[in-house]
């Protein structure tokens, strides 16, 4: 069932393709929550991937053959029985995969936190479909990555202290295990190779996402220093043998944005969790998470993915910016070709979807997809049913979320819905996590009337904050509802049957809907979404389209 929802993801239309010499690469290459990103190449494809936490389907798989056009192939979790979230909060869930491929085989290693751990699978197509999980307890700790070394393959993980005893807090090592990657059974012991970081006596914290590579007699272990906030960074280190001793670069890190001005204008920061890969032109280029905030550490958009060129000093990669701040735009100095009809994904865009087809891969579901409360038809366009389920629990609501891409944006749909009672709302949710959300709806008040509401996510217990309410002169009119993102505003919007725009609110905080207030490690959706609000409905919604439009300043 699923797999017939997401048709419209293996449809690319009719693409135009155009050949150029030099061609500007706007960052993020994927906007929005895309983080931890990692790479492979295999000939003359790119395949990358990203977390996806407590979203379903998970991990995206990316396809581009130049490093700027990508397009979504797949989600490595894709079916129920793979692996669902029920219970976890949506910034847990699926951290930091890693795509690797060996002999035929693509690979996948991820952690599922705070639940069974870390994993292994394993596609002879990247498409898919991916096999189940292998489940390797024994690799205790978060952000695997596979390496292979002749007819050996090693595991590389973020594991605990030596002795599990920790010198302070976010002292952790990198570790490396021997494994079987058919049957993820482990060999031998591991083996730490790096402890704390770059140099212990400094109390370096949380080294993560490591990974391994081989260039002529070098092997250059390199990963994420500093935690993913504002201090992060990318380190190297190498060594003539795989299992070490490592030795860190001098002038590490490779990659930070750390030491620049605070006050910088359009600043990206929070910088690392790179993965190094072999261009088009036989150069070297790292893709990384960075996040673009719009007031000092405050961003709605997440941790998105990067691109940037890789120079080599005296054998050591160092991440090339052309300049202490990580661009907006740079040249690739190869030639691309460039792929007109595919998704947009980077620079500013917008699209409108119809729902006839059904949906696309990037939309995303809370925990798992269970069939029975989502149709499509041509003559109405997405039908929801109204379940009890709510999007302040952990369960399985009736919600389909598309990642907030740009500051400056907006998001409109077209619902018609017909309330029976109050409890039952339908519309449009500005969404970063179980509590921190608004929810623009149709519902009815206390007295049977028609109104528009909106709603923000509870400060405490369970009971949604009504904000603004405005009663309907047409009830029985189709809804528009529109949000508007401006930074740290937002706006919402309504119009009933086509009429002129009204104001809902027009000043709402957007700071709310932040990673800085939310915490976690995910960004704002905008999000389809109904409920019944804890009792039973057999009520439906329908939504005939969803468009989105972002226009940031940087992209002129």
């Amino acid at each position: 069932m699923l797999k017939k929802l997401l048709i419209a993801l293996l449809i690319t239309g009719s693409a135009q393709l155009t050949t150029q010499a030099q061609t500007k690469v706007n960052n993020p290459i994927l906007a929005g929550f895309y983080p931890d990103p990692s790479i492979v190449k295999v000939n003359k494809d790119y395949y990358l991937v990203n977390s996806s936490f407590a979203y379903f389907p998970g991990i995206p798989v990316f396809h581009s053959q130049d490093l700027k056009n990508w397009k979504q192939i797949s989600n490595v979790i894709d079916r129920p029985t793979q692996m669902n979230f029920m219970g976890d909060r949506v910034t847990r869930g699926l951290f930091a995969p890693a795509i690797n491929y060996h002999n035929g085989t693509y690979y996948i290693t991820c952690t599922q936190i705070d639940q069974k751990g870390n994993f292994l699978m394993s596609s002879k197509d990247p498409a898919g479909p991916w096999s189940d999980p292998i489940w390797l307890p024994q690799v205790r700790g978060i952000d695997p990555s596979l390496f292979f070394d002749g007819d050996k393959a090693y595991i590389i993980y973020n594991g605990d202290a030596p002795d599990n005893k920790p010198l302070y807090s976010g002292h952790r090592t990198i570790r490396m295990h021997e494994i079987d990657p058919l049957t993820g059974k482990l060999i031998g012991d591991n083996q730490v190779l790096v402890n704390g970081g770059v140099d212990l006596s400094k109390k370096p914290v949380w080294i993560e996402g490591p990974h391994v590579m081989k260039v002529g007699d070098w092997y250059y272990l390199y990963a994420a220093e500093g935690g993913t906030s504002v201090n992060h960074s990318e380190v190297v280190f190498r060594s003539k043998a795989v299992n070490g001793p490592y030795v860190p670069y001098e002038h590490n890190p490779i990659l930070t944005q750390r030491d620049l001005p605070a006050d910088r204008k359009d600043p990206i920061t929070s910088a690392g969790h790179a993965e190094f890969v072999t261009g088009p032109d036989g150069r070297t280029y790292a893709v990384f998470l960075a996040v673009r905030p719009y007031e000092g550490n405050y961003y709605n958009t997440g941790r998105e993915t990067f691109l940037a060129p890789v120079t080599w000093k005296n054998e050591w990669p160092v991440v090339d910016l052309g300049g202490p701040e990580i661009p907006y735009t740079f040249e690739l100095p190869y030639k691309t070709t460039t792929v007109k009809g595919l998704p947009p994904l980077n620079g500013n865009f917008s699209y409108r979807t119809r729902f006839e087809n059904g949906i696309d891969g990037s939309c995303l579901f809370l925990r798992t997809y269970e069939p029975g409360w989502l149709t499509f038809n041509k003559a109405d366009g997405l039908v929801m049913k109204i379940r009890p389920e709510t999007c302040m629990g952990k369960g399985h609501p009736s919600f389909i979320g598309k990642r907030q891409q740009h500051m400056r944006c907006e998001a409109t749909t077209t619902v018609r819905f017909n309330p029976a009672k109050p409890n039952e709302k339908a519309g449009l949710l500005a969404f970063q996590d179980e509590h921190h959300f608004y929810f623009a709806c149709r519902s009815k008040d206390s007295t049977g009337k028609a109104v528009v509401q909106l709603y923000r996510s509870p400060q405490k217990g369970e009971t949604m904050e009504l904000m603004t309410e405005r009663t309907l002169t047409t009830p029985n009119a189709e809804l528009n509802l529109r949000i508007k993102a401006d930074g740290a505003r937002y706006s919402f919007e309504y119009s009933e049957g086509g009429q002129p725009w009204k104001m809902l609110d027009g000043n709402v905080d957007g700071k709310f809907l932040s990673t800085q207030v939310a915490g976690g490690f995910i960004g704002s959706l905008f999000a389809l979404y109904g409920t019944s609000s804890g009792e039973a409905s057999n009520n439906k919604a329908i939504f005939r389209s969803f468009t989105y439009s972002g226009n940031d300043s940087v992209y002129k």
